[in-house]
């Protein structure tokens, strides 16, 4: 049960549990994951000890980005469920001291959304179409895009509205799919209806809410060319006309005034894909309360790149006084047991990479499956349903596939009853070697592994450790071995090199996978390790 005494500041150093409903658990049968299944799996949940769960959009949608185009933000998807199974999760939840955040897409929404549809019906330049960005065409025919802006999912970032008629000189502003059009956040009716969507879940009693392309929501006024566009599809993050605008910072000093408003306030989390300088911009004490460290998350298995980073994140966290929120995988993201390798070696470094993020001072997001070592998944061509692989032949389906619970197979190894129908994703051979079942209480599993950490992670914190956080460093020692030193006298070791890396006195707390009695970490192994004498 949740205990109202523990919840000021209970973020800080928060272990958050991010569920994609879709691929976590079937309850009946349809081959998709919904929220009666998540309230089945509750109990795992809490043996993981996590503090919170984050759930991807289960809103109305008509799935064209798997719910990241949202038709109705105050509703659930007949797929997922009704208003009185969230209501019910959320009950169960916070009895199980589990808190929840629900995503939140302020940056574009559905082609389906009433206001969309009604802009699409109105007339070039009428009130409707002024919530959006909907501009003419260039050309004697207005054939041509407005701008040269590209989407990040492939191709022109505009489309024509509506498409069937010819005389329409307007097209609409999608940074990703055609079937997400964008806000236009100059309008202060887009801020009115944010104002209330975010009360709606938050009288609902939710406990927070993950913003969905946070820095996005401004663009450049009157919307000129980009400089420069790149061959590479990466028409976002690329393009600096297109987000990190300064209005933006307004918009979540005033959710933050409404989060503060419950009592206990609401947890602001923003996906801030930006250099960590200018993501801890969004986490000054007047606006969110967290944005994901992107930079460490697009890291691979390199030591000078984690130790450059870990210290570039704890500047920028100093500078703010903010607390760093970790992740390594999420479901946009290759699983790291490949990101980082392959075959054995993948798994060793995805489980060295997992501790040492358990480890690091401040909030850890983990992405589910990760306790299970889960590799990506080379999903069949003809399989995948991730817009990006459709227009850009890049595809996010591989970190999606349906979540291994049993060893015994019948289809999908637990995630929907017998007799269902085929999963949305399919569910390769030999997944049950990967599921929970086979890896509880089994001696060194990645799942005992997680749990262990998770425990030891709790007796390691103290309210000291979480404010003294703010100094904890990073360093590169010789053979390739990576060292973020805590304030409280343990340091987080990661050999990365192919030889191993000699330690310095001290004895270690967990590791990865066994030492040996030589003093050497093995290559591809991480341990927390408290030394002898501490050095700041």
């Amino acid at each position: 049960m949740l205990n109202p005494a523990e919840d000021h500041g209970w973020w800080r150093n928060a272990l958050i549990y991010e569920v994609y409903p879709r691929s976590f658990s079937d309850s009946d049968g349809d081959g998709v994951g919904d929220l009666a299944g998540l309230i089945e799996r509750l109990p795992y949940l809490a043996s993981l000890g996590v503090d919170g769960v984050w759930l991807t959009p289960f809103q109305p949608s008509p799935q064209i980005d798997q719910g990241y185009d949202i038709s109705d933000y105050c509703d659930v998807d007949p797929l997922f469920g009704s208003m009185r199974v969230f209501d019910e999760l959320l009950g169960a939840a916070h009895r199980t001291g589990i808190r929840v955040l629900v995503d939140l897409v302020p940056n574009h929404t559905s082609t389906s959304h009433p206001m969309f549809r009604r802009a699409v019906a109105a007339k070039p330049g009428s009130p409707d179409r002024s919530l959006f960005h909907f501009r003419p065409g260039r050309g004697t025919a207005h054939e041509r895009t407005p701008n040269n802006w590209l989407s990040v999912f492939g191709g022109p970032a505009w489309s024509r509205a509506p498409e069937q008629d010819p005389t329409d000189p307007d097209w609409y502003l999608h940074l990703f799919s055609s079937g997400q059009p964008d806000w236009n956040w100059e309008h202060p009716a887009v801020h009115d209806y944010f104002d209330g969507v975010l009360r709606f879940w938050f009288d609902r009693g939710a406990d927070g809410v993950r913003i969905d392309v946070a820095h996005g929501l401004y663009k450049q006024p009157g919307l000129p060319d980009s400089p420069a566009v790149p061959e590479v599809i990466d028409g976002l993050r690329s393009n600096p006309l297109a987000m990190d605008q300064e209005p933006v910072h307004d918009v979540y000093r005033r959710w933050r005034r409404i989060a503060e408003s419950y009592q206990p306030a609401r947890l602001l989390v923003g996906e801030v894909n930006l250099p960590a300088p200018r993501a801890a911009r969004y986490t000054r004490p007047d606006e969110l309360h967290q944005s994901f460290a992107f930079t460490f998350t697009q890291l691979g298995w390199d030591a000078t790149a984690w130790v450059r980073t870990g210290n570039e994140l704890a500047a920028a966290r100093d500078a703010y006084a903010s607390s760093t929120t970790w992740a390594l995988e999420n479901h946009d993201l290759v699983r790291t047991a490949t990101r980082f390798g392959t075959g054995e070696r993948g798994r060793r470094r995805g489980r060295a990479a997992l501790l040492a993020l358990l480890g690091l001072p401040g909030a850890v997001y983990v992405y589910q499956g990760q306790e299970l070592g889960l590799p990506e998944v080379d999903v069949p061509a003809d399989r995948r349903r991730d817009p990006m692989w459709q227009r850009a032949a890049i595809g996010r389906d591989g970190a999606r596939v349906p979540m291994p619970w049993t060893v015994a197979s019948t289809g999908t190894h637990g995630f929907s009853p017998p007799q269902a129908a085929e999963p949305w994703l399919p569910v390769p051979p030999g997944w049950g070697r990967y599921a929970v079942e086979a890896q509880t209480d089994a001696a060194g599993s990645t799942l005992e592994l997680f749990r262990t950490a998770v425990r030891v992670r709790r007796e390691l914190l103290s309210p000291a450790g979480a404010s003294a956080g703010l100094s904890a460093r990073w360093r590169l020692h010789e053979n390739g071995l990576v060292e973020c030193a805590r304030p409280d006298g343990i340091s987080v070791f990661i050999a990365m090199d192919d030889e191993g890396a000699r330690l310095p006195p001290g004895r270690a707390l967990l590791a990865s996978d066994p030492l040996d009695e030589t003093g050497t970490l093995p290559p591809d192994t991480a341990v927390w390790w408290r030394h002898e004498t501490y050095y700041p």
